[in-house]
């Protein structure tokens, strides 16, 4: 008997934990917006599809320079964000005929090198605490 409620105990710890894994939250905070017009866009990519279809999208309205998303039930991983500055209202970042971009941007970590982010420099990790990330544009 001692061993079956030894067994069921570690059975509910080990189901709860697991569920308690996926629900952490990224919040994901950029400071510096040049303005209030638009949105900002906001993309949460893991190694896999970084730069390709995210895991999860959102975007937020602008108040006084600052710009807010919560992503949830996010699973414990390695992540990265990358985010932009929508002044046009269009849904899609806006490019130059030469690739360069119109509209301010930019990812977890804040390393901004010439071209665009690399997964390895704007990773984070999760593993059973909420995040906070502050960008800078």
């Amino acid at each position: 008997m001692k061993l079956i409620v030894a067994i069921l105990t570690t059975t509910i710890l080990f189901i709860t934990n697991s569920i308690t894994a996926q629900n952490n939250t990224i919040t994901a905070t950029v400071i510096n917006v040049t303005s209030d017009t638009g949105k900002v866009g906001y993309a949460l990519y893991d190694k896999t599809n970084f730069r390709m279809k995210p895991i999860q999208g959102a975007a937020s309205k602008i108040v006084n320079g600052k710009s807010v998303v919560v992503f949830e039930n996010v699973a414990a991983g390695e992540y990265a964000i990358i985010c932009y500055h929508d002044k046009n209202n269009n849904d899609k970042m806006d490019f130059e005929a030469n690739g360069m971009p119109l509209e301010d941007y930019g990812a977890s970590n804040n390393v901004m090198n010439f071209g665009p982010p690399k997964f390895e420099d704007a990773k984070f990790t999760i593993i059973d605490k909420n995040v906070s990330l502050e960008i800078k544009f």
